[in-house]
C-alpha cells in the first residue's frame, strides 16, 4: 500500500466517525486485490504527480505547452467511447420502480454479476479512494460521494469535476453519508461492461468503460441517477439542465435552467456572447453551469439551484470561434482533451474549429479523410469551470440561485417553433415530459433517429418516468411561485435543410422575451400548442431571418400536431397505470383544441 493510506493516522478519532467508509474500501481492496492503495486528497503536488505518472505510461499525452499550457491528449479504447445505455442497469427491488424507461435487474442479481467482474481485477494497479462533493462545498443543496477507482484518468477529471479531496472527505465526515462510487476499466471489454445503480443502497458499480459517462461516477451515475432518486425522497429535482444568468442593462439578473439532449447545444447556451449591439446596450450573460441543475424550492417559494459539478465535460466538435469562444478562451490551458485529433505542431483539433488540417486522428493514425472525420464525434474536453470568462461570481453562492424560467428543447427538423411558453405548470411538464429530439454521437446506437426523451432524462432518469413526472407536478401547490416553462427548437430546417434560425448568440433575442413574459412586458400569441411571440416581438430581421422564415420558425401545423399528440397520448400510455393523470387530461385538452 502506498504511503497516502496513513491519510487518517494523525487523528484516530476522526478515522472513527468514517468507519463505513474505511471498512468498505478495506473490503473492495480484499476483492479486487490491488497492489497499493491511495487515499486522493485533491492537491496540487498529487495531480502533478498523477499527470507526470500517466505521460510516463502514454495515457496521457502532453499537447503544445505554448498554445495550451498544461494541456493533455487522451486516446481511449476505439469500442470505449461513448455512453452505453443499453448496458445501464437501475436495481431496484421492485422493478416497476425503475420503470420501462431503465434497464432493470434485480439488485442481487445485480451484485453477483459485478462482483464476479470486480474479483482480483485490480492486480497490478493502484486502488484510488477520491471523496468528492457535488456541489459547493458549504451548501445545503449539495451531496457527497466516494469513487474507488483504478484509473488515474479518473482521478484527473474527478479533480476538475467535482470538489474533490480532503475539505470533501470533512464534509463526509461531518454528515456520516456518501454514495459509493466502484469503477474498474477491467479489460476495456464491450461484452465484460456493465453500469449498474443501485439507488435504494445509494451505490454505484461500473465495469469494463473508461469513458466520462460511464467512469466518471459523480457525473451521470450520481448527479442524476442516484441523485434523481433522493430528490424524490428529499422534496428537490435533479436535472439534466444548464444555468445561465441573463443581465439586463438595468442590472437586473435573471437565470433560466434549460434541459437539452447532449450535444444539443447546451454548453453554447451556457456560455452565450450576447450580439454586439445587445454588448453595447448593457446585456451580460454569466454561466453558472453546462450540464446538470439541483433545484429546491426555498422559503420564498422559488426554485433555487445549484450547478453540482465544477468543470465541464463538453463536446469537441462544433466548437469553434463562431459558436463558443468563450469555451475556446476557456479550454486554453489546463484541459484535458480526450479523442480529438492533433495539427502537425501538436495542438488539439476537431471538426469545425478551424480550416486547418490535421496530422494524426483521434487514434493517433495519420490522418486520411477515408479512415472518418479527424475527432471522434464524441470526442470531448474537460476543464474547470473557473476558467471560463463568463464564469458566474454566484454559481458558488451555497443557497443557490433563484430560477426565473425553465426551458425544454431538441433537435427537431420541422413542426416545433423556435420558441413557445406553456399555459401553466401542469401543461409546461406535459411539454418536457413529452420532448422529442433527433439522437446525437453522445450515446452509442444510430445518429439522428426521432426520440422521445422526457427532460433530456431518458438516459439519466433513476426511476419510472411516471413517477418523475408526478414529481414534478408536485411542485404545484399553495405558496409556490414556480418558473415559467417554454420550449425552444433552434434546430427547425427550411425546404432546402438548412436551419432557419442562426442560433447561436442569437439566441439572447429568444431568451428576452422569454424574460420579458416573466416579468409580465410582452405579449403572446394563444395557440392550441402553446404562447408563440407576435410578430415584432423578436426582433428577427436583425438575426438575419427571413419573413419566409419567419413564417415557417412560429408557424403551427395542425395536421402535424394532431399526429405529434396522437403519438405523445400512446406515448404516456405505454407507462400505464402509474402515468398521473393530469398530464393525460392536458394532452387530451391540447388534441381537441387542435381538431375544433
Amino acid at each position: 500500500m502506498s504511503a497516502a493510506i496513513s491519510f487518517f493516522d494523525d487523528d484516530a478519532r476522526r478515522g472513527s466517525r468514517l468507519d463505513s467508509l474505511t471498512r468498505w474500501v478495506a473490503e473492495t481492496a480484499a476483492h479486487t486485490q490491488p497492489d497499493s492503495i491511495h487515499w486522493c486528497d485533491g492537491s496540487d503536488a498529487e495531480i502533478a504527480a498523477l499527470n507526470a505518472q500517466m505521460a510516463k505510461d502514454g495515457t496521457l499525452l502532453a499537447l503544445n505547452g505554448q498554445t495550451h499550457p498544461r494541456s493533455w491528449l487522451h486516446r481511449s479504447d476505439p469500442s470505449d467511447v461513448a455512453r452505453v445505455e443499453h448496458l445501464t442497469f437501475v436495481c431496484t427491488r421492485d422493478p416497476d420502480d425503475a420503470g420501462p424507461n431503465n434497464h432493470w435487474m434485480a439488485p442481487a442479481e445485480g451484485h453477483a454479476r459485478m462482483d464476479a467482474l470486480f474479483a482480483g481485477c485490480m492486480r497490478g494497479r493502484t486502488l484510488y479512494v477520491i471523496p468528492y462533493c457535488m456541489g459547493p462545498i458549504d451548501s445545503p443543496l449539495s451531496r457527497c460521494g466516494v469513487e474507488i477507482t483504478d484509473s488515474p484518468y479518473v482521478v484527473a477529471n474527478m479533480r476538475l469535476m467535482t470538489r474533490m479531496g480532503a475539505a470533501a472527505l470533512a464534509r463526509i465526515e461531518r454528515e456520516g453519508r456518501f454514495v459509493k462510487g466502484l469503477h474498474s476499466t477491467g479489460e476495456l471489454d464491450p461484452d465484460r461492461r456493465f453500469i449498474m445503480h443501485f439507488p435504494e443502497e445509494l451505490s454505484i458499480k461500473s465495469f469494463g468503460s473508461g469513458y466520462g459517462g460511464n467512469a466518471l461516477l459523480g457525473k451521470k451515475c450520481h448527479a442524476l441517477r442516484i441523485a434523481s432518486w433522493q430528490a424524490r425522497e428529499e422534496g428537490w429535482l435533479a436535472e439534466h439542465m444548464l444555468i445561465v444568468g441573463i443581465q439586463n442593462p438595468q442590472g437586473q439578473t435573471h437565470y433560466i435552467a434549460a434541459a437539452f439532449p447532449s450535444a444539443c447545444g447546451k454548453t453554447n447556451l451556457a456560455m452565450l456572447i450576447p450580439p454586439e449591439s445587445y454588448r453595447q446596450a448593457g446585456w451580460k450573460v454569466w454561466t453558472v453551469g453546462d450540464d446538470i441543475c439541483w433545484m429546491r424550492p426555498g422559503a420564498d417559494g422559488r426554485l433555487y439551484a445549484i450547478n453540482p459539478e465544477a468543470g465541464f465535460f463538453g463536446v469537441a466538435p462544433g466548437t469553434s470561434e463562431k459558436s463558443n469562444p468563450n469555451a475556446l478562451t476557456t479550454i486554453g490551458h489546463d484541459t484535458i482533451f480526450t479523442n480529438v485529433a492533433v495539427t502537425d505542431d501538436n495542438q488539439p483539433w476537431w471538426e469545425g474549429l478551424d480550416k486547418r488540417v490535421p496530422a494524426k486522428d483521434w487514434q493517433g493514425r495519420d490522418y486520411d479523410p477515408a479512415n472518418g472525420p479527424a475527432a471522434h464525434p464524441n470526442s470531448r474536453f474537460t476543464v474547470s469551470a473557473r476558467q471560463c470568462p463568463s464564469y458566474s461570481p454566484h454559481a458558488e453562492d451555497p443557497q443557490g440561485v433563484p430560477i426565473s424560467a425553465i426551458v425544454f428543447g431538441g433537435r427537431r427538423g420541422s413542426l416545433v417553433p423556435l420558441v413557445f411558453e406553456a399555459r401553466n405548470w401542469t401543461h409546461g411538464v406535459l411539454v418536457g415530459a413529452s420532448m422529442g429530439s433527433e439522437t446525437t454521437a453522445a450515446a452509442t446506437g444510430a445518429v439522428g433517429v426521432m426520440r422521445r426523451d422526457p427532460m433530456a432524462m431518458k438516459p439519466f432518469c433513476g426511476y419510472n418516468f411516471a413517477d418523475y413526472f408526478a414529481h414534478w407536478l408536485s411542485f404545484d401547490q399553495a405558496g409556490a411561485r414556480l418558473p415559467k416553462i417554454f420550449h425552444v427548437n433552434w434546430f427547425r430546417k427550411g425546404a432546402d435543410g438548412q436551419f432557419l434560425w442562426p442560433g447561436f448568440g442569437e439566441n439572447l433575442r429568444v431568451l428576452e422575451w422569454m424574460i420579458q413574459r416573466v416579468e409580465g412586458t410582452a405579449e403572446a400569441v394563444e395557440t392550441p400548442v402553446g404562447r408563440l411571440p407576435p410578430p415584432g416581438a423578436i426582433d428577427l430581421q436583425s438575426a438575419g431571418v427571413s419573413a419566409a422564415a419567419a413564417e415557417e420558425l412560429f408557424g403551427v401545423d395542425r395536421p402535424g400536431w394532431i399526429a405529434e399528440f396522437r403519438e405523445i397520448q400512446n406515448y404516456l400510455e405505454d407507462y400505464g397505470v402509474r402515468m398521473p393523470d393530469p398530464l393525460g387530461v392536458e394532452a387530451a385538452r391540447i388534441l381537441g383544441q387542435l381538431m375544433d
